[in-house]
């Protein structure tokens, strides 16, 4: 009965070894499989919250590199900027997912001269963590206490203070242009869905004026 147990527990042992080795592959494959079908070609839908078309930008409080900052101008391209709202790099699939294809497309943004910033409601070390993973070079901005958020009119209110998710925007993105005017934004009211990146590069670069590449919209 002994020698029984013993086996019993050094394959119950063996087992939760084998998952915390593998957790992280895991996890991945489980993500890609629910995500496989987030990216749609463009804002179909009448969600549009954030700041008017044509008014000024008006500015984040946020964390970045350690410095609270107050606006988005120095990460701008010479057309403009694009801001990216995004609910977290920590526990959002879909965010994540997101970001890494934003990533694969960002050669193509600086070509067009447009700056790119994203900001989420998570800590600096959440983001660096993700960042390092997976060799993201997009600025991450951490927003304090959801006053960003909440100045840009895209906090998600479904959540009150003291929940996890409490802080989170409504994901999207908001174009600037070169004065500092909301001249575009991208909003899709399911959180599992965001516009691909190459769409939504050629919708920013209509929107700053700018001439399309050949097979853009």
């Amino acid at each position: 009965m002994r020698k029984t147990l013993i086996i019993a527990l050094a394959v119950l042992f063996g087992a939760m070894a084998m998952l915390y080795l593998f957790r992280e592959p895991a996890r991945d494959a489980a993500y890609a499989k629910l995500t496989q079908n987030m990216f749609v070609p463009a804002d179909d839908d009448d969600f549009d919250p954030g700041p008017a078309l044509g008014s000024r930008f008006p500015g984040v409080r946020a964390r970045y590199r350690g410095d609270d900052i107050v606006g988005v101008e120095q990460f701008a391209g010479p057309n403009g900027t694009v801001l990216i709202a995004s609910r977290s790099l920590d526990w959002c699939p879909y965010c994540m997912r997101q970001m890494i294809q934003l990533q694969e497309h960002k050669g193509e943004f600086d070509a067009a001269g447009i700056g790119m910033v994203a900001i989420t409601y998570d800590d600096p070390v959440a983001q660096r963590a993700f960042s390092d993973k997976f060799a993201i070079s997009i600025p991450l901005l951490s927003d304090i206490d959801a006053l960003s958020f909440k100045t840009l009119g895209i906090l998600n209110e479904n959540y009150s203070p003291g929940e996890k998710q409490y802080g989170i925007p409504h994901p999207g993105m908001i174009v600037i242009d070169t004065n500092g005017n909301v001249v575009a934004k991208l909003f899709l009211e399911a959180y599992s869905s965001r516009v691909d990146s190459a769409a939504a590069l050629a919708y920013a670069r209509q929107a700053l004026g700018l001439a399309n590449q050949p097979g853009e919209q």
